[in-house]
């Protein structure tokens, strides 16, 4: 068997590993999930008519506010989820797991690779279980099937980006209750972007942040895609973002196992 085979069975191995863990503590991902569909409902039931309007005009309200706000919440459950792939690094970095996996005949790649594609599949999950709530209270896109491709492949990117990050604060960390803080920040970067209202409506210098922080083109790339509507240069700087994001990620975990190895 060759050393690709090898690390291929070792990964696929660790996934299940990870995969157990989801379904046997179930209440995390019920937590990380539950955040961003409170904040979904809080907004298009408390605020939506009042922003509705301003968005949408005299034809506006909570129907039109509902399609606006979505994008933003389907970027902060994948924020809210991936911020456990960070805590569950940490606990194996933390509890010796991983230096018990160096002992072993086993692909060193392989372990960060099972948390990686273990939280993409979770996340995938936790996006379908919010876009579900948002039809449910009148999310009605007008995408057609290669929008919604298109739509798929940006947010399975943008998950992929962030899980490498925060594999990498997960191994960082120095312990279980900082990881599972260190990515709050992010959580909270629509509010300060294109996410619940247009930057139009922002003081300027709030405005220039929102425009050129990170979320903001992948959120008006996915409401584009949605709904049907021009998205500019918006798409590359989404996909940039991400494959900045996932190289950096991605360079820094591996520097940081790479360091534990040798110690």
């Amino acid at each position: 068997m060759s050393t690709r085979s090898y690390a291929l069975r070792d990964s696929a191995t660790m996934l299940r590993r990870n995969l157990k863990h989801l379904a046997r503590y179930p209440s995390m991902t019920v937590m990380l999930v539950g955040m961003p569909i409170v904040f979904l409902l809080l907004f298009v039931y408390v605020f939506g008519n009042t922003l509705g309007a301003g968005i949408g005009g005299a034809g506006g309200g909570r129907a039109v506010y509902v399609n606006y706000v979505v994008p933003a919440i389907i970027l902060m459950t994948v924020s809210a989820t991936v911020q456990g792939t960070a805590v569950s690094v940490a606990m194996d970095m933390t509890e010796g797991i991983v230096a018990r996996f160096r002992t072993m005949s086993i692909a060193r790649v392989s372990v960060l690779t099972g948390h990686v594609l273990g939280s993409l599949i979770q996340s995938l999950l936790s996006m379908a279980a919010v876009f579900g709530v948002a039809f449910l209270i009148g999310f009605r896109p007008s995408a057609g099937v290669g929008a919604w491709f298109a739509t798929a492949g940006l947010l399975t990117l943008m998950s992929f980006s962030l899980i490498w990050l925060f594999v990498a604060f997960g191994q960082a960390a120095k312990t279980v209750e900082s990881a599972s803080n260190v990515g709050l920040p992010l959580i909270l970067l629509p509010f300060l972007g294109s996410g619940f209202v247009p930057t139009e409506s922002m003081p300027a210098a709030l405005r220039w942040f929102a425009e050129y922080q990170p979320f903001t083109p992948i959120i008006e790339t996915l409401r584009g895609l949605l709904m049907d509507k021009p998205i500019g240069n918006n798409a590359v700087l989404a996909v940039g973002w991400c494959v900045v994001v996932a190289l950096g990620g991605y360079l820094w975990s591996k520097k940081l196992f790479n360091r534990e190895s040798a110690n």
